[in-house]
């Protein structure tokens, strides 16, 4: 072989040897670059909280329709399933239930006696982030719904047990009966800052409550153990103020107070949301 192919072919080998040493430095630099962009998609990836919301007694879920627009118009899935209101052990297993078929991680939304039967539906259910009250019932131990309202101690704050009708229904237990709020007082007692005209139809299309769902005593709270929201509706005349200042303050829950009746959902739909969000996001 002549000196001259020597040297070209040595040439050669030195340029295929630098490029091979640029390419290694380049995937060398490119790696960690990937390797955050992979950890960032993967935060992005993680799923977002199915939101359920629980109605109470003398409404059904269509009093949440303002705030679930709302939810999932953000993207977020929601759910509203039907609270039987028969007794507050029986409506909390339906409940726990039906959050068992949800896959990811769930965000429980409660008003009213919907508050008492996500306090025990949760319980020991992991998926479950947190809890959002909407002047609803943060239950202890052996606490009942009727109890509770003597927290705070303004029981008289509530219109509720002077305008209210028992009504017979199939298979009630002794001493058992629905119970309704009379249409004459129902916008006065739930809804006061809504219209008379929406009002007139909710106290005709009520769902009525079995009073057994208002004595039985409560089980372990889920408040004990997971995060919990709650929003004070400083004219509720369904609940006391005074008794959801006390629960929320047990529950040593994010609190906020609003001018409104006791259906802060449907008059504060905007105040209601931003509650649940900033659940969600916490």
């Amino acid at each position: 072989m002549t000196p001259a192919r020597i040297a070209r072919r040595v040439t050669h080998r030195a340029r295929l040897l630098m490029i091979l040493v640029a390419l290694t430095a380049l995937v060398a630099t490119a790696l960690p670059s990937s390797a955050a962009s992979l950890t960032r998609s993967d935060r992005q990836q993680q799923p977002r909280p199915t939101i359920v919301l629980v109605h109470g007694a003398f409404a059904d879920a269509s009093g949440w329709a303002a705030v679930a627009q709302r939810l999932q118009d953000r993207g977020y899935t929601v759910y509203a399933p039907p609270n039987p209101l028969r007794g507050l052990t029986s409506d909390a297993e339906y409940l726990k239930t039906f959050i068992a078929t949800l896959p990811g991680p769930l965000v429980l939304v409660g008003h009213s006696y919907g508050g008492a039967v996500i306090t025990n539906a949760a319980t020991g259910n992991p998926n479950v982030k947190a809890l959002v009250y909407i002047a609803a019932y943060a239950l202890d131990v052996g606490e009942s719904v009727s109890a509770a309202n003597e927290l705070g101690g303004h029981p008289e704050e509530s219109q509720l047990l002077a305008n209210i009708l028992p009504r017979p229904f199939p298979g009630a237990g002794p001493g058992d009966a629905d119970v309704y709020i009379n249409p004459t007082a129902f916008r006065d007692v739930f809804a006061a800052d809504l219209s008379a005209k929406q009002t007139d139809f909710m106290a005709a299309s009520q769902r009525p409550g079995a009073f057994a769902a208002f004595v039985i005593p409560s089980g372990e709270p889920a408040w004990r153990t997971i995060p919990s929201w709650y929003l004070v509706a400083t004219e509720d005349h369904t609940i006391p103020p005074t008794a959801e200042r006390a629960m929320a303050a047990r529950a040593n829950a994010h609190t906020i107070e609003i001018h409104s009746s006791h259906v802060a959902m449907m008059s504060h739909p905007d105040v209601s949301t931003r509650l649940i969000l900033d659940a969600v996001k916490d």
